[in-house]
């Protein structure tokens, strides 16, 4: 995917988390993504190319990094829990999709209070029997 496409992706998916917003706390030229308050995606082109950057889990986020050419350390992030998303081959639109929901449900299960969750990370997304 090319970089324009993973930010279409990657912020298409975010409109269809609950309680995710798009804010621009650092100006036009970042896109942040929160959910109740706290950041789980950004989007920007300050680097000469257009980029997503996520949380993950240092483990993934680490095997990622090994498995794709194109998933570097979060940039401005801290690099053992965010990556970023560059354009390549390797990332298609299904990853971009996971790999913003799992920082989303990052985010809240480690950062929200129970009472403050839009969801619950333990069973989003499941399909009920």
């Amino acid at each position: 995917m090319d970089g324009q496409a993973i930010q279409e992706r990657a912020a298409a998916r975010t409109a269809e988390l609950p309680g995710a917003d798009l804010e621009h706390p650092f100006g036009p030229d970042w896109d942040v993504f929160k959910v109740r308050g706290r950041v789980f995606m950004l989007q920007t082109r300050v680097t000469g190319e257009p980029i997503v950057i996520v949380k993950a889990r240092p483990a993934d986020g680490a095997a990622l990094r090994e498995a794709f050419p194109e998933i570097t350390p979060g940039y401005h992030m801290n690099k053992r829990h965010w990556i970023t998303l560059h354009e390549g081959a390797g990332i298609d639109p299904q990853l971009v999709e996971d790999l913003v929901t799992e920082s989303y449900l990052l985010v809240i299960e480690k950062n929200l209070p129970r009472a403050q969750r839009p969801v619950d990370p333990d069973t989003f997304g499941q399909v009920r029997a």
